[in-house]
C-alpha cells in the first residue's frame, strides 16, 4: 500500500472530487482505525498513510503540487514529507505542516544553500498491453534523472557562492499591485530561494544538476489501469545532500480490439445470426482466461447482455474480479434468394396473427389520423 500514490491508497480516480476524496476516507480510516484493529500494526500503518493521502488531496494547493511534482514537490509546504500519527481527520498536524517553511509556528525559512533547484520525486509515464494490464508483467523503465553538480554543490553558482537575488531582493517573493489589492507570486528569477549565482558554474552551465540514464525493472500488478500510478522508492532525483527521491511511474493502458474495459468489468460484443436468437442456440465465448459457453434464451433481443460474473479483471488492490458482459449483437441476412423467402414466408403464415403484432396497435392510430381530416 505505501508502494502507492495517494489516489490509489484512498481508492479513488485522479480525477476525483473533494466530496468523493472524503467519502473514500472516511471509509479506509474506519476500516483501519486503531481501536477497530488493536494491537494490529499494519492496520495501524494503513491507518496512517490514509491519513497522509487525504491531508493532501483535500487541500487544492498540495494536491496541485502533488499532481505535478509528487510527495518531493510538497517539501517546504508541509504536505507529503510529514507521517500522520492519529486522530479523523488530524488537523493539528495538518496545520503544523502547513505553515512550515512559510515563516509561521516560529520557524525559521531553509537555508537557500540547502534547498535543491528541483523536486526529487519525478514521474515517467509507461505504455502497456491490455494483456499486460490484466494480466500483469515485468518492464524495464528507462529513464533520465537529475543529480547535483558536484563542482557546484548543487547551487549552480561557481565555487557555489551565492548573493542576494536582484529581481526580488533576497525575499523569494515578488509583489504585484492591482487597484488597492496586492498579490504574491514566487520570484521567477530565483524559483523562491532568495539567492542567485554570482557567477553561473561551468560544469553544469548554472543549471545545478547533471543528468544520469538509468533503468529499473518494474513488476506491474495485475488490474493496473490507465491513470494508476505506481512508486518505485529511491529510484528519483539526488539532492545536495545525497539525498534521493523516488519514481512514479504514471500507466496508459492500450485498448483491446475485442474487450472494453470499464473498471474491473469488461464488455465483449457478440455477433449472433437471427436464427440463432430466434431459437436460442448455445455457443462459445472468449473470456480472458479461456472460452465459456453462452446459453441464448428462445428470443434473444438485439443489445441483450450476459453477465458472467467474476469473468471480468483482477482489482490492482486485491478487491476481488470484475465481471465479464457479453453483448449481443444481431446479424441479419443482406440479400435473400427465392428460396430462402419461401422458407421464410411459410415460417412468418404458420405464426398466423402472432407474426402482424402491428396491425392490432396501428389500426386504432390510423382510424383517428382518418378522423382529423374529416373535421
Amino acid at each position: 500500500m505505501e508502494d502507492l500514490s495517494y489516489y490509489e491508497i484512498l481508492e479513488v480516480t485522479q480525477t476525483a472530487d473533494k466530496t468523493t476524496i472524503k467519502k473514500a476516507y472516511r471509509t479506509m480510516a474506519k476500516k483501519y482505525h486503531p481501536d477497530k484493529n488493536p494491537g494490529d500494526k499494519a492496520a495501524e500503518h494503513k491507518f496512517k498513510l490514509c491519513n497522509e493521502a487525504y491531508q493532501c488531496l483535500s487541500d487544492a494547493k498540495q494536491r496541485s503540487i502533488y499532481d505535478r511534482y509528487g510527495k518531493e514537490g510538497l517539501q517546504g509546504m508541509g504536505g507529503g514529507s510529514r507521517r500522520s500519527s492519529g486522530g479523523f481527520d488530524d488537523l493539528g498536524s495538518m496545520f503544523e505542516d502547513m505553515f512550515n517553511g512559510m515563516g509561521g509556528g516560529g520557524r525559521r525559512r531553509q537555508n537557500p544553500a540547502d534547498m535543491d533547484k528541483y523536486p526529487l520525486d519525478m514521474n515517467v509515464d509507461m505504455r502497456i498491453s491490455f494483456e499486460e494490464a490484466v494480466f500483469g508483467c515485468e518492464k524495464e523503465v528507462k529513464y533520465t534523472y537529475k543529480e547535483a553538480c558536484s563542482k557546484c554543490k548543487g547551487t549552480g553558482a561557481k565555487n557555489a557562492k551565492l548573493s542576494s537575488c536582484k529581481q526580488c531582493n533576497g525575499q523569494g517573493q515578488v509583489y504585484m499591485k492591482q487597484g488597492f489589492m496586492t498579490f504574491s507570486q514566487t520570484c521567477p528569477a530565483c524559483q523562491g530561494t532568495g539567492s542567485a549565482a554570482t557567477d553561473p558554474c561551468k560544469s553544469c552551465k548554472g543549471k545545478g544538476f547533471d543528468e544520469r540514464t538509468e533503468s529499473v525493472n518494474v513488476n506491474i500488478p495485475a488490474g493496473i489501469d490507465t491513470g494508476n500510478r505506481l512508486r518505485v522508492s529511491g529510484q528519483g532525483n539526488i539532492g545536495k545532500k545525497g539525498n534521493r527521491g523516488d519514481l512514479y511511474v504514471t500507466f496508459e493502458v492500450e485498448q483491446d480490439k475485442h474487450f472494453i474495459r470499464d473498471d474491473n468489468d469488461v464488455y465483449i460484443e457478440i455477433p449472433v445470426f437471427f436464427t440463432q436468437a430466434i431459437t436460442g442456440e448455445s455457443i462459445t465465448i472468449p473470456s480472458l482466461t479461456g472460452e465459456l459457453d453462452l446459453q441464448l434464451k428462445l428470443g434473444t433481443r438485439d443489445k441483450q447482455r450476459f453477465t458472467f460474473r467474476g469473468e471480468g479483471i483482477a482489482d490492482v488492490h486485491g478487491h476481488g474480479k470484475g465481471n465479464l458482459i457479453a453483448i449481443i449483437n444481431i446479424q441479419y441476412p443482406e440479400k435473400l434468394n427465392d428460396e430462402q423467402i419461401e422458407l421464410i414466408t411459410k415460417l412468418q403464415e404458420s405464426f398466423g396473427i402472432e407474426s402482424t403484432p402491428h396491425e392490432g396497435v396501428l389500426d386504432s392510430a390510423i382510424d383517428k389520423m382518418k378522423g382529423w381530416f374529416k373535421k
